[in-house]
């Protein structure tokens, strides 16, 4: 895939999570499990490391916010790893961003959507991602970076 011509000379992932995941290890651990914010975080980085990719990581409650650096992105990103949260079912704009900035991105879900609510199972992005990790827990932030980088690195 092409990469932005102002990508750092280690390639960047954008890392988006969206609202209340800031309460991750907080919020319903018999769904989301224990572990925090950073924890997701570092799971990101770490796994990046792996193939040679930095993570400038972002959490809002606002949508507007994960919008604009969705575009900043545009800018010295190889790609996005998103967990839209309640976004997900709700956004057409975090859509139209992300389809907008044209870079590949991963939807991650830490639960399985599909065995929860109705509502939830559906996504405004299943569609135009490039990659889904859906129920995998927050080892599914590896498995999402693991999956993009390896779409990234092959040749165009």
């Amino acid at each position: 895939m092409a990469r932005p011509l102002n990508v750092a000379a280690t390639p960047r992932l954008l890392l988006v999570n969206g609202p209340n995941l800031n309460l991750l290890g907080i919020r319903d651990p018999a769904v989301y499990g224990t572990a925090t914010l950073a924890d997701v975080e570092k799971i990101a980085v770490d796994a990046a490391a792996e193939a040679g990719f930095e993570v400038r990581s972002i959490q809002s409650n606002h949508e507007g916010v994960l919008i604009d650096a969705i575009h900043a992105a545009r800018e010295d990103c190889a790609g996005i790893v998103i967990n839209p949260g309640g976004l997900t079912h709700t956004s057409v704009a975090l859509r139209d961003a992300l389809t907008g900035v044209a870079l590949p991105f991963a939807e991650i879900h830490i639960s399985d959507v599909n065995a929860r609510e109705e509502f939830r199972r559906f996504s405004y992005l299943h569609d135009v991602a490039a990659v889904r990790v859906i129920g995998e827990g927050v080892a599914g932030y590896a498995s999402a970076v693991h999956a993009l980088t390896s779409l990234l690195d092959r040749p165009s």
